[in-house]
């Protein structure tokens, strides 16, 4: 997560955000160097961003809403680390609108049993 959070910190000050930060964009070389992949949703930030970008499961709420910042790759984080966590994502459902809807109140729990051996 530390990687994760210098690369997104980097992307943030050189003015570009990602809007897609998911598992399946986090590769390593052969020397367990992090890097980022897949900026084909990413952009240079200077205003509010508008349009609707990003993997349900990892897309933050105020994207939903319209009216976003580079700050929505930080949710996506939050999402990636409460699943390296748990195994699994804090916001589901069986249809792409069920977990957008979801992410939308934002709602989560550490409550579940898969957080047992997880130390505070």
């Amino acid at each position: 997560m530390e990687s994760l959070l210098k690369a997104v910190n980097y992307l943030h000050k050189q003015n570009i955000v990602h809007r897609d930060l998911k598992p399946e964009n986090i590769l390593f070389n052969n020397h367990d160097i992090l890097k980022l992949a897949d900026f084909g949703t990413s952009k240079h930030f200077n205003k509010k961003m508008r349009n609707v970008k990003g993997t349900p499961y990892y897309i933050a709420p105020e994207i939903l809403n319209g009216s976003y910042n580079e700050k929505c790759d930080l949710w996506s984080l939050g999402v990636i680390f409460y699943i390296l966590l748990c195994g699994y994502p804090p916001f589901n459902g069986p249809t792409n609108e069920d977990i957008l809807e979801a992410v939308a109140k934002g709602k989560f729990s550490f409550e579940h049993s898969s957080f047992e051996n997880v130390s505070k």
